[in-house]
């Protein structure tokens, strides 16, 4: 209904019990009044869960006299409409009630920044659909590690651009915007040349989105792309998966100055920077409440992450001493709680929950890290590294390892991709990411060197790879038969409802028969036996690699996993 509230008009009303408030009436009904008078600070929306929204007046801000119970010269301010300022302070507030739906493309770290990027918007009244065609807003967070991931967000980006042109007059307006590290380095392609979007945000502009829509909806293009020094996000607790998820990502450092020569992220992210060890350990302890039974420490170098936030903490740790056989295009940073103390707090935090971390470099595996990996039950005897240190790698036995390769880089022999092949087969990776090189701008191949390897040897040398490290990768799953493991149980198996399936500590999928009680659900962990005589085998004559987890289903065009 519609009532006069301290001098303005105010509206309150409650929706019946399962309305979506994106989708209702009210969504409809109030958007106008939103737009013009929220716009001109005068107003202040909330929602109340999902199934009621009132209008307030806004409180006068510092200095502003009032008269009668309202602000001073409100017909005036009324009848002249919003200035720049009033529009720049309360921008964030005049978007609420908008629908935004966020899409997620490439590494875990993304995954991380689109929970970042909802808790800001969020607080700023925004409603996330998991509909697109419901959405008024599409986000899409974007990845700019190959020139097939940025091709992927090109073509979607072109769908939306038509989706767009469809909208009916009666509708709102759909605004699109590009997130992350793509946004960074093709700002000017993006807003310009193709005209694609609305609004560009840089992995460090998170904060800024509420702003930049504001812009986006007074029907101008709006963007920030500024990397921080500092770490930007420290203060904000990320909208994790749901109450009822089993595992979650936690970030405790972005950036990297390792300047690798065929890796752009050091230019799309910016340099290394931490955030202070307690507010890692508050959202960790956060996450444990809520019953979560997995936790993944994210970073873009995860194990050179430096707490040098407190002054107490600047002399806290020797001077950073590299492994044998590496140097940094940056001089090492002094002082600072290094990753082990982190982890070690972690891991203190719940015993029974589990602690990852990736991606890290082999350059910073003190020795106090893998003490850490072996001591502690529930740090898990996983690492993902580099390939260039596989042969050579200070990792006990029982430690699973993951890494990355690319096929065809600059330059590459025949040679040098036999020695890749011989590598795999000495190491016999349980999971890797294969991937035919593409160039990246910016980086030292870019400006030095040539690609000059043909489209069709480089497919021909990543088929080859993939085929050799399936046959490593089952080989190394079929001697876990037999074994005892003990099993973070995620649902039930894509396969059949009567199977259930799983990560092991070693991050292998497991798959097995579902005789867990109703009750038992998603999230307890399970100790299965592989393949032993004990446990019937649910797979019949299905080889041993499907059974531990390397299956046809495990590839998505070149990521073997």
């Amino acid at each position: 209904m519609f009532c006069g509230v301290g001098g303005l008009i105010g509206l309150s009303a409650k929706l019946p019990l399962g309305w979506d408030l994106a989708e209702s009436p009210v969504s409809t009904m109030t958007r106008p009044l939103q737009r013009v008078l929220g716009a001109a600070g005068l107003l202040r929306w909330r929602t109340y869960s999902c199934h009621g929204a009132c209008v307030s007046p806004r409180q006068p801000v510092h200095g502003e006299a009032k008269r009668n119970g309202r602000p001073e010269g409100l017909g005036a301010r009324l009848a002249a409409g919003p200035t720049l300022r009033d529009f720049l302070r309360d921008a964030g507030l005049a978007l609420c009630f908008i629908p935004v739906y966020l899409e997620t493309y490439g590494c875990q770290m993304n995954v991380s920044d689109t929970e970042i990027a909802w808790s800001i918007l969020q607080r700023s009244g925004y409603l996330r659909t998991r509909r697109l065609e419901d959405a008024d807003v599409i986000l899409l967070v974007t990845c700019s590690i190959r020139e097939k991931a940025e091709q992927t967000v090109w073509k979607r980006l072109r769908h939306l651009t038509a989706l767009k042109s469809k909208r009916l007059p009666s509708q709102a307006p759909l605004r699109i915007g590009v997130l992350g590290c793509m946004a960074e380095r093709l700002k000017e392609e993006i807003l310009h040349r193709e005209r694609l979007v609305d609004i560009v945000a840089g992995p460090d502009a998170y904060r800024d989105l509420p702003r930049l829509l504001a812009v986006a909806e007074s029907g101008q293009q709006a963007a920030n792309i500024l990397l921080s020094l500092d770490e930007t996000y420290a203060d904000i607790l990320p909208v994790h998966g749901g109450v009822s998820a089993i595992s979650a990502f936690v970030s405790i450092q972005r950036g990297c100055d390792n300047m690798c020569s065929y890796c752009i992220v050091p230019f799309t992210r910016g340099r290394e920077r931490s955030r202070p060890v307690a507010s890692i350990l508050r959202e960790v302890q956060m996450l444990s409440d809520q019953g979560v039974r997995e936790v993944t420490l994210l970073g873009q170098n995860v194990n050179s992450y430096r707490d040098t936030s407190e002054a107490q903490f600047s002399s806290a740790a020797p001077p950073t001493c590299l492994s044998s056989g590496f140097s940094t295009v940056y001089k090492a940073k002094r002082g600072g709680l290094r990753f082990a103390h982190l982890l070690e707090r972690v891991s203190e935090i719940d015993p029974e929950m589990r602690i990852r971390f990736t991606s890290p470099h082999p350059k910073d595996f003190p020795d106090e890290v893998l003490r850490l990996i072996r001591e502690r039950p529930n740090i898990c005897r996983q690492l993902h590294l580099p390939v260039q240190s596989g042969s050579t790698l200070r990792a006990p036995w029982g430690v699973s390892l993951s890494s990355d390769f690319i096929a065809g880089f600059c330059g590459e022999t025949e040679e040098d991709h036999q020695q890749t092949v011989s590598l795999l087969r000495e190491v016999r990776y349980s999971a890797g990411f294969l991937f035919a090189y593409s160039m990246r701008q910016k980086t030292r191949a870019f400006h030095r060197l040539e690609d000059d390897v043909p489209a069709e040897v480089k497919q021909q040398r990543l088929a080859e790879l993939i085929a050799v490290f399936r046959e490593e990768a089952a080989q190394v799953n079929a001697a876990a038969l037999g074994s005892t493991q003990l099993v973070l149980v995620e649902g039930p198996s894509k396969r059949s409802d009567s199977e259930l399936c799983g990560r092991s500590d070693g991050n292998i999928k497991v798959i097995f028969p579902n005789r867990l009680p109703l009750e038992f659900g998603a999230g307890p962990s399970s100790k299965q036996t592989l393949g032993s005589s004990s446990t019937p085998d649910p797979f019949g004559s299905r080889s041993p690699a499907c059974q531990a987890g390397i299956g046809s289903s495990e590839v998505t065009g070149a990521d073997v996993v």
